[in-house]
């Protein structure tokens, strides 16, 4: 998010606030009101709505993850991001933005200290702008966090995880403050990230880099060489891409921070500079990809290179020509390529790629601005100056280099400390044996079927775990009232068998007798296996030897009546069941009374 404002001279500009106007506005007489707050109606529906899509890139990152992951962990991806929005922008409103933006008498170029909880009065002058600039800085700092779960997948723990969530929000928001804050050092300096290539994700990639490497490879992850484990649901990670890119035109164009003045020209060139940049990086990963595997085409290499293209021309978004794009975005696509395995033969384990896309993209992202970015028109963003392809010197490319330096160094230390930290509390790693049956069982009592969590449960029995909890987990997928019914179904068709057999054997003995009876010339009566007695069987109001069809129905007081049926009902203790078909004699009709 670049602080912009605009020199317009248009014929809407006298309704429009000049640069600062708002500077003058104070809470109190120890701080002046940053650009942070410098937006009027048209800016704040902007960054409002910006602040909304953006928000949705949180499912295009659920998805692509727990499409990277094997099934039996990808519920635990999607708990994991929605633990990011919400512990992580609880912990952004507690400390977070006063840490990165707030406005204090304590403020220093490396943290500032003000506006805690903030919450402003109705009263207050900046009640609207306050509320805007708070929700779009969310929007971005539960992005940073959500990057990082995807390298942790598969074995974390949960428990520790959600403790990292929490707190995580500080290795986000300090550097957040250096490049964008009024305060920062960096900003200072002159730095320039429209849209977050450091701060975002160049922090996001270098922490999810710590995490991976402090967690160690899953189980079994190099047993066989450092080739890419195959993907759990390889169309859910293509619809996460689409989400992401949706979600990234947000995040750039929303980064001119309104539309006032010359900022929606801006942020519609912003807008095509991104998808330029994307069509750079995409075609890169094409051709990367058909050289690689022998003329197929890799999952993995397009999407994480047009993942990594989109990054590289975030920083500078708005500051470059079609052309510059297209090759800023070949060339950050071609470095995240060549960069995963480059991981992997480190033993970084990192399922989603997260510190190449992120990583490694975002310090090409930030370098980028130094070499290729123009001086905007109308525009402070650069105040004033180009960078070295355009004529601007060598000073631009040396601040945006120190600032990839800082921000990297940042990201990577301060993640440790912090994991170093909740392990002593809760270990980070889940327990090898937990591992092997996947998070979603362990942490979720969720049991997925047909993907080895039988096989697993089966070899772990002998050992002493205590695994009578997750046994009893029901598969998903399925109704497990549906299932006893079911069941209920076919032990009374079993019955059923039986009885039919019985009445076999009785009707042949009944048949017997009466023949008997005709031929001494007189009649008798027999009893029924329902200790009712009738003659031939004909006074049983089940029994009809003239009816071709066998209806039978089952109920606590229930006899037979006509055609056929197919029904069964259970309500409390009563069960009723009708069954209807034809027997292989097509020649009895009974009852039978359960």
């Amino acid at each position: 998010m670049a602080n912009v404002t605009t020199m317009g001279t248009g014929p809407t500009d006298a309704t429009t606030p000049s640069p600062g106007a708002f500077q003058s506005l104070a809470r109190n007489n120890s701080y002046v009101i940053p650009g942070l707050y410098d937006l009027n109606v048209e800016d704040t529906n902007w960054v409002l709505t910006s602040s909304f899509i953006i928000f949705t890139m949180q499912t295009g990152f659920g998805m692509l993850e727990s499409g990277c992951v094997s099934v039996k962990n990808e519920v635990n991806i999607m708990m994991k991001n929605i633990i990011d929005i919400v512990l992580g922008g609880f912990t952004y409103w507690l400390f977070g933005y006063a840490m990165a933006f707030g406005r204090g008498e304590l403020n220093n170029p490396f943290v500032a200290l003000g506006d805690f909880l903030i919450d402003p009065g109705v009263s207050d002058p900046l009640f609207g702008p306050i509320f805007a600039a708070f929700l779009f800085q969310l929007s971005f700092s539960t992005t940073a966090t959500t990057i990082v779960s995807g390298a942790m997948a598969e074995r974390c723990n949960f428990k520790a995880y959600c403790i990292f969530s929490f707190f995580n929000t500080i290795v986000y928001c300090i550097p957040a403050g250096w490049v964008w804050g009024e305060h920062g050092f960096l900003k200072n300096l002159g730095v320039v990230d429209i849209a977050g290539s450091g701060p975002v994700h160049l922090i996001g990639g270098a922490s999810a880099f710590a995490s991976a490497a402090i967690l160690g490879p899953r189980l079994g992850r190099y047993a066989k060489g450092t080739d890419p484990l195959p993907l759990g649901n390889p169309v859910n990670a293509c619809m996460g891409l689409f989400v992401l890119w949706w979600g990234w035109l947000a995040f750039n164009s929303g980064s001119t921070y309104g539309v006032s003045g010359a900022k929606w020209a801006y942020a519609a060139r912003a807008a095509v500079m991104t998808m330029m940049g994307s069509f750079g990086g995409g075609s890169f990963s094409i051709v990367y990809s058909m050289i690689n595997n022998d003329g197929r085409m890799d999952v993995v290499d397009l999407i994480n290179g047009i993942l990594a293209s989109l990054v590289s021309v975030t920083a500078g978004c708005y500051l470059y020509h079609a052309w510059e794009a297209i090759l800023i975005g070949a060339i950050g696509s071609a470095l995240c390529c060549f960069g995963m395995p480059l991981f992997d033969r480190m033993g970084v384990d990192d399922p989603v790629g997260a510190s190449s896309v992120h990583g490694i993209a975002g310090i090409w992202g930030v370098l980028a601005v130094g070499f290729f970015a123009d001086n905007p028109l109308r525009m402070d963003t650069t105040s004033g100056r180009s960078g070295l392809f355009k004529g601007g010197g060598w000073y631009m490319l040396g601040v945006q280099s120190l600032s990839a330096l800082c921000l990297a160094c940042w990201g990577v230390c301060s993640t440790f400390v912090l994991l170093w930290l909740i392990n002593k509390v809760v270990p980070i790693r889940m327990d090898p044996n937990e591992e092997l049956l996947g998070a979603d069982l362990m942490e979720h009592r969720i049991r997925h079927t047909q993907i080895g969590i039988s096989r697993a449960l089966s070899a772990l029995a002998p050992i002493q775990l205590d695994l009578d909890d997750v046994i009893d987990a029901p598969p998903i997928g399925r109704n497990p009232g549906h299932e006893r019914c079911v069941d209920e179904i076919q032990a009374a068709s079993q019955k059923l068998q039986q009885w039919r057999q019985a009445m076999d054997k009785f009707t042949n003995r009944a048949d017997t007798g009466t023949i008997k009876a005709k031929a001494s010339g007189s009649r008798h009566r027999t009893k029924s296996f329902l200790s009712k007695s009738h003659g031939n069987g004909k006074d049983n109001a089940g029994y009809d030897r003239e009816a071709g069809s066998v209806s039978v129905k089952m109920s606590g007081a229930g006899r037979a009546e006509g055609k056929e049926a197919h029904q069964m009902s259970v309500i409390g203790s009563e069960r009723s069941y009708q069954v209807g078909g034809t027997d292989r004699n097509n020649d009895r009709n009974f009852a039978w009374i359960d």
